[in-house]
């Protein structure tokens, strides 16, 4: 071993650990990890740069513009009806469609947005067929996984894991090439979790559950601080304004500019306006506060108290959101929204405490309660997704919808019968739906998921690295002698492609998939030169087991999209995931040897 090889096992052992430590998010460690290779000289400036002449990433990006368009024009949402209207079939029937339907669109688009349209529908069939959500969002979920399997152009990891190999001289994927693995193992997965879901998936409350009774019954209201009360100069917890009291002040404007609430340092004054969300007896206890009047008292001469009442409301932050990366605070999102958020639920976790200085991150739930008037303008827009309240859905296009599919349909042929390579049929199809209004070139910009192309583009330099220093043929080598003691000849190819394909699988399970393939094509590809046989095989396992991430809510962006919206618990994946990933296993070590010989 060299002392490049040494090194870049050390930069790789750091990088893998950022990953699992989640205190810098992978992308940034992905450019920390480019940066780094440069500066230590693993990679001269030049090689490196040359990933980004990489056209996967690329076509990554287009594929998410293509995506946007089908969404915003509509299409998605009447696919969706097909689901909606199998409400009245029993269980295994409903599990059937929703996975095949789920499944047909994801081979073709990305499989994020699939799950973001059909979230709604999904709890909107839960609520129909009196389920818990719980028994349908994990399988929506493994539905668009394992549609991404059975083409080129289903998931990102497929379009990374042919640009290594396109790079290193092998032929690249046909558009269906993954179907022989993919299809049948979408077919069986439906079948599977039609049979199981019901048995295996648990019934889970949601972010509501963690209120008491009292708690969701709380009113908006206003008070008015009049002049020369008692309470002027005084914070809001002198004046016994606090939560111990049944009141939850979410804002005071003062000379209709609303300040920030600190409840040790903000003191009231003369024409003050407090805003509060007030449990009945709050509501009492501010009737009792001397020189503080409720505005609905003062206005209808002390009649009976017209507060509205707040209603609580669960929504998902999507991953295009614009409160990303910001706190609640850094938003002023009580005096942008006219919303108090309650609590917030991350990757298993109720959090109640401290939830103001929290960046937000996709997949976050949000507790919140507001008037049905805030509610109703929030879910105007885009920043979350509501449960309760009906998604609204992109306004019908006939004309658009027929563009979109008709320019999908031609990035799809062309590829298919190779006289347009895909990176260039997806640019151009970009190209037609933003010159034709279908999407807004804006819209096209904000829905690449930039963080998903710069993870790549450093795992590649990563890749390019471990072939420069030799630390993939030495890998390799080693990997190779240790099977070649312990395996008969005659079965050494089908043992390498077990252990590839394992290996790839574990580490997708608890790092991004993208990354990972990244890390292993390169080794795959030393360890078929090592053994001589065709390299075909052991790249087709990377690439599905990349993908088939199904045991853990963090092996692939959709597990974690609705690990909190299901309420679920870690273990709730490992019950019915592991199993699924049991029999992928199984059917590509079946599949694979027969459809690609070593």
């Amino acid at each position: 071993m060299t002392w490049e090889i040494a090194l870049l096992f050390l930069l790789l052992a750091a990088t893998l650990a950022c990953f699992v430590w989640e205190k810098f998010p992978p992308d940034l460690t992905a450019l920390g990890l480019f940066v780094m290779l440069i500066a230590v000289g693993l990679l001269k400036p030049a090689t490196a740069f040359s990933v980004f002449a990489n056209p996967a990433p690329l076509t990554v990006g287009a594929m998410f513009v293509l995506s946007a368009a089908l969404v915003r024009c509509g299409a998605i949402d009447r696919l969706s009806t097909v689901v909606e209207g199998s409400a009245r079939w029993p269980y295994a029937a409903v599990m059937l469609v929703l996975v095949l339907v789920v499944a047909t669109i994801s081979a073709f688009i990305n499989n994020t947005p699939v799950v973001v349209v059909f979230l709604p529908v999904v709890l909107k069939l839960a609520r129909t067929m009196k389920l818990a959500p719980s028994k349908l969002l994990i399988p929506l979920s493994y539905a668009a996984v394992l549609g991404g399997t059975c083409t080129l152009i289903g998931t990102s990891t497929n379009l990374v894991v042919n640009g290594i190999i396109v790079a290193k001289g092998q032929p690249a994927f046909s558009l269906f090439e993954l179907g022989w693995l993919g299809v049948p193992t979408t077919i069986l997965g439906a079948i599977y979790l039609a049979l199981m879901g019901n048995r295996l998936l648990p019934v889970r409350e949601m972010l509501t559950s963690i209120l008491s009774d009292e708690e969701r019954r709380e009113y908006i209201t206003e008070a008015f601080v009049q002049p020369g009360s008692p309470k002027l100069g005084k914070t809001l917890a002198e004046a016994g304004l606090t939560l111990a009291r049944g009141i939850r002040v979410l804002e005071i404007v003062r000379d209709s500019v609303a300040l920030d609430i600190e409840p040790a340092s903000v003191r009231l004054a003369a024409g003050d306006r407090i805003i509060m969300a007030c449990r009945p007896k709050g509501i009492a206890h501010t009737r009792r506060v001397a020189g503080i009047d409720l505005v609905t008292e003062l206005n209808l001469g002390l009649e009976q108290i017209a507060a509205h009442e707040g209603s609580l409301v669960e929504a998902v932050v999507p991953p295009h959101s614009g409160l990303l990366g910001h706190s609640v605070r850094e938003v002023n999102f009580r005096q942008r929204y006219r919303m108090v958020v309650l609590a917030l639920h991350r990757k298993g976790r109720n959090v109640r405490e401290q939830i103001e200085t929290l960046p937000i991150e996709p997949g976050d739930i949000l507790l919140m309660m507001g008037t049905d008037k805030a509610i109703d303008a929030l879910a105007a827009s885009e920043d979350l997704m509501f449960f309760d309240r009906a998604r609204v859905p992109a306004k019908p296009q006939p004309g658009k919808i027929a563009i979109v599919l008709g320019v999908i349909a031609a990035v799809i042929t062309t590829a298919t019968l190779q006289w347009v390579p895909i990176e260039i049929g997806a640019l151009a199809g970009c190209l037609i739906v933003c010159f034709t209004g279908c999407l807004k070139t804006g819209e096209a910009y904000a829905a690449i998921e930039w963080n998903i192309l710069f993870l790549i583009y450093g795992m590649l330099a990563m890749g390019l690295a471990m072939e420069q220093t030799g630390a993939a043929a030495w890998l390799a080598g080693h990997i190779v002698d240790g099977v070649q003691h312990l395996v008969p000849a005659a079965h050494k190819g089908l043992i390498m492609l077990a252990c590839i394909y394992l290996v790839t699988a574990v580490l997708t399970e608890i790092l991004s998939n993208n990354a990972i393939a990244a890390l292993m094509a390169p080794i795959a590809l030393g360890v078929a030169v090592k053994l001589g046989l065709d390299p075909r095989p052991f790249v087709i396992a990377v690439t599905f087991a990349a993908s088939a991430a199904f045991a853990t809510p963090i092996g692939y962006q959709t597990n974690t999209y609705v690990y909190g919206v299901g309420g679920y618990r870690f273990r709730d994946f490992m019950k019915i995931g592991l199993p699924l990933n049991v029999l992928c296993f199984i059917i590509a070590m079946i599949v694979i040897p027969r459809v690609w010989p070593f």
